[in-house]
């Protein structure tokens, strides 16, 4: 008997964890306000990045006093900044559980070779940070994207702590509290949980982590375009709108219609909901199955952004082709796109649940999981 194809497909069929979808009813003609053509050093592209800059403060609910800044590389070039400028004055804890996290344990201990200690976890769960010792520069990700977990909280790490806390938050951002008094540094790309356009990433300093900038000069050369200080002082002008390198004003300008379009939801705490209502659609639907579940182990680290899953049934006797032939029939019929695990993840599906994602196309992606997972199985008898 042939198996049947569900008879309603997601309006928007795009789950790719980033670049992630568009903000709902996104246009070009969004963009039209865009300062084209005109330097980003004239008032009117300042003007725009210093808006950048102070919205994404009000949204994200950032203290007055931490400096924010838009950097170029994206959140790999903002993570970068802080790992090379402010590493190497005392020993540092490299906290890894996904791919990017042990990219940085890369950047760490083999590029800077700097004295590390290195926690680890596999995918799926997250590193005790009751063993941390934030003495020492802790480094870590807030959110595991290739790993769909997260860290619940910040509770475990102190405030009289010594050493600096380097968060990389890119796919927690808009999405998920983050406690700023535990944070020195906070990085993100925007074209993560809003939907932004790739190429720009955003870097959150404590007064803790200026004052090491202002107090601490590294071993190493510095590149140009990480340079944060002049003369021992901060470089207060890239934390206003003025950019070490030149920007996209495209972009910038796509960004600001993302942020407006945040407010428009209820801010961080209208984000937040509409994420995790996503996610409990998919966590939901893994409970109902026997043949699928959530690659978090525990569902208090479980992520509501990138919500990855593996498929369990026993009839599958390749995992890795099976689950890149679901993926591949997701796109082929229009119901899903880019729904595949990151290539050094554990085999499965990768399901963006951001804040930008609508919960009715969530609901109608199941569905299709279930007929992909079906016709797949039939497919290799």
């Amino acid at each position: 008997m042939a198996i049947q194809a569900p008879a309603t497909r997601p309006a928007n069929p795009r789950f790719s964890s980033g670049p992630c979808t568009k903000i709902p009813g996104f246009s070009l003609d969004m963009l039209n306000d865009a300062p084209l053509g005109r330097s980003h050093r004239a008032a009117i592209g300042k003007a725009k990045l210093k808006e950048a800059i102070e919205t994404t403060r009000e949204i994200l609910g950032v203290p007055a006093d931490y400096r924010i800044g838009i950097v170029p590389a994206s959140d790999t070039g903002a993570v970068e900044m802080a790992l090379w400028s402010l590493l190497g004055e005392r020993k540092a804890t490299m906290c890894a559980w996904e791919s990017f996290g042990a990219g940085w344990v890369t950047d760490v201990v083999k590029q800077l070779k700097i004295d590390a200690e290195v926690k680890t976890a596999e995918y799926g769960e997250i590193v005790d940070f009751s063993t941390v010792d934030f003495n020492t520069d802790v480094v870590f990700t807030w959110n595991g994207t290739t790993s769909g977990v997260r860290v619940p909280n910040g509770d475990a790490i102190p405030a009289d702590r010594e050493g600096l806390t380097i968060c990389d938050a890119t796919s927690a951002a808009f999405a998920m509290e983050l406690p700023w008094d535990k944070l020195d540094v906070t990085t993100f790309s925007w074209q993560k949980v809003l939907g932004g356009e790739g190429g720009h990433g955003v870097l959150i300093l404590s007064p803790r982590a200026v004052e090491r900038l202002e107090n601490y000069t590294p071993a190493w050369p510095l590149p140009k375009i990480f340079r944060m200080t002049k003369g021992g002082k901060l470089i207060e002008g890239i934390f206003v709108g003025e950019t070490i390198n030149t920007p996209s004003m495209l972009c910038v300008e796509d960004y600001l219609v993302s942020l407006n379009w945040a407010k428009s939801v209820g801010g961080l705490k209208g984000l937040i909901e509409r994420a995790t209502a996503n996610a409990k659609t998919v966590w939901d639907f893994c409970d109902a199955k026997p043949w699928i579940a959530n690659l978090a182990k525990d569902p208090a680290t479980a992520s509501t952004t990138s919500v990855c899953v593996k498929f369990t049934d026993d009839r599958i006797k390749d995992g890795a082709a099976f689950a890149k032939a679901v993926a591949k029939r997701l796109e082929k019929e229009g119901a899903g796109l880019d729904l595949g695990a990151y290539r050094d993840a554990p085999a499965g599906l990768r399901i963006w649940c951001g804040s930008t994602v609508e919960q009715a196309d969530v609901a109608a992606l199941m569905p299709w999981i279930e007929y992909a997972f079906e016709a797949e199985i039939a497919a290799q008898a």
